[in-house]
């Protein structure tokens, strides 16, 4: 027992030109826009800055922007005195809102060349009006892609997430980046370690137990259905899934030792990857497929390792630390967070970004336990949750960029998140 409580408690930290290297716009001039609210028929003065604060924070975590002070204006069409900028603005970014949070929103935005007051273009946002921090993200998505800026289409991705409600009480839920929209999807029992089948986010696998027993679940978002997948006594998670979504990395542990298997959705054979006396967990796939990153107490200590699906070859993937236990990849990148200093009483862990082509390590957080990271779709962002003090906090690391952003969790004690 007191075994099987120790390998549960790794799974738990154990969930996430070169970009190790390369900082895009480090010294670059970013255009300067001010970001304007021209909203007259809502009442409703806390949700328009709340509504006003998303777009805001937008702009900024693109960091595609230089974002300068604005004035009110009294119209959305605006006058030859509002419509022109000052102290170098080159773009004013105008919105009107209309609607209720109850029913339906509509969004209608305006680009305007602060230079000459002409305007770049112009267009209507429609969504329902409880998933209005997606109605701003959509609209700072598509300025980005006008204006020829890098892309920053993750701000429209949901978060995965498990919280846990009460004790063996868990449920899964989905929200935006900042966490300001939530909605539950699966609740009643203990539902743990969600994690999407691809980039649309149709579909996800999670673990909930049936009658005691581990059972791995597909859940289609479209239909609200689930299906079974397998069982396994032990343990049974889902860490990863292959690009074509027909493969599923997952850790079991039938026999009280957790190795990594691959299981084929289209003919349903289970193959065990690893086969070590001790802990192999976190299973992601790298290099094209090709090859398996993932967790192991090899050495004594929690450390990243990965082997080949052909060859079954392993080799050790990080060489500092004594407790890295949480790891994401993306293409030929591998995150992972890594203890610094065994000894030390504020117990920091900190996110580190390697390649699997070169040898340079990247460090990415400074302070705080930095934990779970996982990947964007684009491989450009990478969410993770840190702890500082008492405060617990999403955060958002723009890779190329080499900026972090931080957003309060006020939403109860996370289990487990995908992005």
């Amino acid at each position: 027992m007191k075994k099987l409580l120790l390998i549960f408690a790794l799974i738990l930290g154990a969930f996430g030109a070169d970009a190790t290297i390369s900082v895009v716009n480090q010294g670059v001039a970013l255009p300067k826009i001010v970001l304007q609210d021209a909203t007259n028929s809502i009442s409703d003065q806390l949700f328009k800055e709340k509504f006003f604060k998303i777009m805001l924070g937008d702009l900024k975590v693109s960091s595609d922007f230089e974002i300068v002070d604005g004035h009110s204006v009294a119209s959305f069409d605006g006058d030859a005195t509002t419509n022109i900028g000052s102290g170098g603005v080159e773009l004013i970014f105008r919105y009107m809102l209309e609607g209720t949070q109850s029913s339906n929103l509509n969004l209608k935005v305006k680009l305007i060349d602060a230079r000459n007051g002409s305007v770049k273009y112009s267009k209507i946002y429609n969504m329902v009006g409880e998933k209005y921090p997606f109605l701003a993200h959509k609209a700072v998505v598509e300025l980005t892609n006008e204006l020829g800026l890098p892309p920053v289409g993750w701000m429209e991705k949901f978060i995965l997430f498990s919280k846990y409600t009460s004790a063996k009480e868990s449920e899964i839920s989905v929200a935006d980046y900042t966490l300001t929209y939530q909605k539950t999807i699966i609740k009643g029992g203990l539902n743990i370690f969600p994690k999407w089948s691809g980039e649309d986010q149709r579909i996800f696998y999670y673990t909930a137990y049936v009658n005691n027993k581990p059972t791995l679940f597909r859940y289609d978002l479209l239909n609200a259905t689930k299906a079974k997948i397998i069982d396994s006594q032990g343990m049974l998670i889902a860490s990863d899934v292959s690009k074509d979504g027909r493969k599923i990395l997952l850790t079991m542990a039938p026999k009280d030792q957790p190795d990594i298997y691959i299981y084929d959705l289209n003919t349903k054979n289970l193959t065990q990857l690893t086969n070590y006396v001790g802990i192999d967990v976190n299973g992601n796939f790298v290099d094209n497929d090709t090859r398996v990153v993932f967790v192991s107490d090899r050495l004594g200590y929690p450390n990243v390792f990965a082997t080949d699906i052909a060859t079954k070859s392993v080799e050790q993937m990080v060489f500092h630390g004594k407790n890295n236990n949480s790891v994401t990849t993306f293409g030929n990148y591998v995150a992972y967070s890594s203890r610094e200093n065994s000894a030390d009483p504020s117990n920091t862990f900190n996110i580190y970004l390697i390649s699997t082509k070169t040898d340079f390590i990247r460090q990415l957080t400074a302070s705080g336990k930095n934990n779970y990271p996982r990947f964007s779709s684009d491989g450009e962002s990478i969410v993770f949750i840190k702890q500082l003090g008492n405060q617990s906090s999403l955060g958002v690391i723009r890779l190329s960029e080499n900026k972090s952003f931080q957003f309060p969790l006020k939403i109860g004690k996370i289990q487990s998140i995908d992005w």
